[in-house]
C-alpha cells in the first residue's frame, strides 16, 4: 500500500449508484455511475466511460479513476466488461474483443438516455487492456468524442508477439494448438483451463511480480463474481486465442479528428503499445509519459496518475 496506492478510494464529493444496461447481444452490463454531488437536475453534463484492466473488474482501478474524474465535474461510468465481474456472459472469464468493444458502445447508449447527460459530450478512458478495447469501439462509434488510454496494452499484439516481440511464430503456433486441444477436452466434458493473468506467487519475474503486487495483495485484491481466488484475472485458455485475431490499431487514423491521449509511464513494460498507437494515429493526438512510473503504478498510485492532464484533456474536448 506504499507509494500512494489508493485503489479503494472513496470520495465524499460524489454519489455512486449501481446501474445495468443491455448490450446489443442482450447481455446485461453492470456498472457504477458516479455523479458529482450537487449536480443540478436540469444539468446537461459531459460524461466519461471508464474501462478496467484486462482480467480485472471495475473495482480495480476503474472506480478510482471514475471517482477522481467525477470530482472534477464529470459524470462517470465504470463498467464490468462482459464475462467479468457483475456483468453477464458465459463462460465466465471468456475473451471476446468484439463484445468488449460493444460494451463501450452500449454504455454510450445508456448514458445518452440519462436526462442529465449531454449525449454529444461523451468520452472514454481505457486502462490497460481496456485502452485497446476503447480504441476498437471508437473506430466504429463516432459518439465517443474523446478517447484517452492509460498504461494501454494492445491485447492482440501482446498475445501474438509478447512484450518486445519475444514470442516466436513457433511458440504462437504451440499456444494455438494447446487451445484447440483444450477445446476438444472441454467439449467432451472436461474442466475449463485458465491462462495468463497475474501469478499466484512471486517468481522474480519483474512483470509478473508487478501484477502480483496489485492483484494478489490487499492493495487491489478482489475476488469477483464467478471467479475463485485461484483464477481471478485469468481468461479461459480456449477463448484467449481470440486475441490473436485482434488488431485494434489497424485504421486507428480513422478516429481523427476526434482527439486521442495516450498516457504511459517512462518505466512501464507496456510503453511500446502506447508509442505504437501514437505513431499510427492521426492528429489530434498526444503521448504523455509519466516520469518514473511503471505499468501498474498508473492503476492506483494517485501521486503518479496525471489526473490534471486527464481533466484538461476531457474539459477541452468535451465542451
Amino acid at each position: 500500500m506504499s507509494n500512494g496506492a489508493d485503489n479503494f478510494y472513496n470520495s465524499d464529493k460524489v454519489t455512486v449508484a449501481k446501474v445495468s444496461f443491455n448490450n446489443q447481444y442482450g447481455m446485461k452490463v453492470a456498472g457504477n455511475l458516479f455523479t458529482p454531488k450537487g449536480l443540478a437536475p436540469e444539468a446537461k453534463s459531459a460524461a466519461i466511460i471508464v474501462g478496467h484492466p484486462m482480467g480485472a473488474v471495475k473495482e480495480q482501478s476503474a472506480n478510482l479513476y471514475a471517482s477522481k474524474m467525477a470530482e472534477q465535474g464529470f459524470v462517470t461510468l465504470s463498467l464490468d466488461l462482459s464475462f467479468w465481474g457483475e456483468s453477464e456472459g458465459q463462460p465466465r472469464q471468456a475473451v471476446s474483443p468484439d463484445i468488449y468493444a460493444e460494451d463501450f458502445s452500449a454504455a454510450v447508449d445508456f448514458l445518452g438516455t440519462r436526462p442529465f447527460i449531454d449525449r454529444q459530450r461523451i468520452g472514454v478512458l481505457g486502462i490497460c487492456g481496456s485502452g485497446s478495447f476503447a480504441i476498437s469501439a471508437a473506430k466504429i462509434d463516432p459518439r465517443l468524442k474523446a478517447i484517452a488510454t492509460v498504461s494501454m496494452y494492445d491485447m492482440g499484439a501482446a498475445n501474438r508477439n509478447g512484450l518486445q516481440h519475444a514470442v516466436t511464430l513457433e511458440q504462437r503456433q504451440q499456444i494455438i494448438r494447446e487451445a484447440a486441444e483444450q477445446r476438444d477436452l472441454e467439449f467432451q466434458g472436461g474442466n475449463s483451463k485458465y491462462t495468463s493473468g497475474s501469478p499466484l506467487k512471486l517468481t522474480g519475474n519483474p512483470v509478473g511480480d508487478e501484477f502480483y503486487d496489485f492483484y494478489r495483495t490487499p492493495r487491489g485484491e478482489v475476488t469477483p463474481a464467478g471467479a475463485s481466488p485461484q483464477t481471478t484475472t485469468m481468461p479461459t485458455l480456449t477463448s484467449n486465442v481470440k486475441f490473436m485475431n485482434f488488431y485494434p490499431f489497424n485504421d486507428i487514423e480513422s478516429i481523427s479528428p476526434r482527439p486521442l491521449l495516450f498516457i504511459t509511464g517512462s518505466a512501464a513494460h507496456s510503453r511500446e503499445f502506447s508509442e505504437d498507437a501514437f505513431k499510427r494515429a492521426a492528429e489530434p493526438k498526444e503521448l504523455f509519459v509519466v516520469p518514473g512510473a511503471g505499468h501498474v503504478d498508473l492503476y492506483d498510485r494517485v501521486n503518479l496518475i496525471p489526473f490534471a492532464k486527464l481533466t484538461e484533456f476531457f474539459q477541452s474536448n468535451l465542451q
